[in-house]
């Protein structure tokens, strides 16, 4: 057995593994509703209570109340029979949700998705010491290289700030990605091309990579952030939302700012990658820019990630109008992956298909 099947039992295990972690994750959200529901349960039971003590008051005996006692009870507290439920207001910023305690679930899902990462990780070791080369050659090779990055980044900031609640999202993404890849992608090692035997292959691959990573976990923060602001809306006006489990998340303004965050280091680093390709290209065929179809769409890109960055900082665009954009940037970095690298011919076709 070589290296090359090696690397495809160990990214088949991997992908195995991920699907586990996305149905743990998902039983946690599961738990958050019925948290959620048994919490709401007991707020009717508790706001029923009064109107059944005085109901049994009245029934009781009442001839004994005068009118003097009638008089200080109204004066001393609000509380003297039953009134209508406080309606509910927006949530502040500072809002982080119902409180909500430990699932093992959760811990589980985690662990998963770490071991599924370690042996993602092998499966690309494995297939660029097959290739003698970097693995990032061809579709099949980045979308290895390119979903390692994502579940990487996703368990690095999970060190920092706690986001396993995305874990349904991330796991889910990059099993679809993987699955993808594998029926449609896989191409056996080859020699790399004159143009990409250069050290910029390293650099800039690598860093499109960890950036499309980062637009991916503020990608999910965006989606996750629409949700959220319409349970608060919903909630505003006194009616029940559906997905429960989203009392239990921060706030929508806390999503957006933390999407925010991790987009402008995305930003940072494409912007690099569109700067290191210009670079790469006038070494490889001697121009920095010649309107390739790659170098467009990568440009777009850019111009989509500067327009949010742009807008939510000078124009105040908040909420919703905000994660949109960050929606439709993710969306053309995987048009730019999937529908430009197959169906558009140009000096960056090394697709490998």
């Amino acid at each position: 057995m070589n290296l090359i099947e090696l690397s495809i039992i160990s990214l088949t295990s991997a992908m195995v593994v991920y699907a586990l972690a996305f149905i743990a994750f998902a039983m946690d959200l599961a738990r958050r509703s019925a948290a959620v529901g048994a919490a709401q349960q007991g707020q009717v039971s508790e706001a029923e209570q009064p109107v059944a003590v005085a109901a049994g008051s009245v029934a009781g005996s009442s001839t004994s109340v005068n009118s003097a006692s009638v008089n200080s009870a109204s004066a001393g507290s609000a509380s003297v029979g039953p009134g209508p439920l406080p309606r509910a207001g927006k949530p502040k910023a500072a809002d982080t949700g119902l409180a909500y305690g430990r699932s093992p679930s959760l811990r589980v899902g985690v662990a998963l998705t770490v071991l599924a990462w370690v042996l993602h990780l092998a499966a690309v070791l494995m297939r660029g010491i097959a290739a003698e080369r970097v693995p990032w050659a061809n579709m099949y090779e980045f979308s290895m290289t390119g979903t390692l990055l994502i579940v990487g980044v996703f368990l690095l900031v999970l060190t920092r700030v706690d986001l396993r609640f995305l874990g349904t999202f991330i796991t889910g993404l990059v099993l679809v990605l993987l699955l993808l890849a594998s029926m449609n992608f896989y191409v056996e090692v080859a020699p790399l091309p004159p143009a990409l035997q250069s050290v910029w292959l390293v650099i800039h691959v690598f860093v499109a990579s960890l950036a499309t990573g980062l637009f991916a976990l503020g990608f999910a923060l965006s989606v996750v952030q629409l949700m959220q602001f319409r349970r608060e809306s919903i909630a505003a006006g006194g009616k029940p939302a559906r997905l429960r489990f989203l009392a239990t998340l921060p706030s929508s303004q806390k999503l957006e700012n933390l999407a925010y965050r991790v987009t402008i280091i995305g930003f940072i680093l494409w912007t690099f990658t569109l700067m290191a390709g210009s670079i790469w290209a006038e070494k490889a065929w001697g121009r920095y820019w010649g309107w390739d179809t790659k170098e467009v769409w990568t440009f777009i890109i850019w111009v989509i990630f500067a327009g949010y960055i742009h807008a939510r900082a000078t124009r105040g665009w908040r909420g919703s109008r905000s994660a949109w954009l960050a929606i439709i940037g993710f969306s053309a970095v995987l048009f730019n992956f999937g529908i430009v690298n197959v169906f558009f011919k140009g000096l960056h076709a090394y697709s490998g298909l």
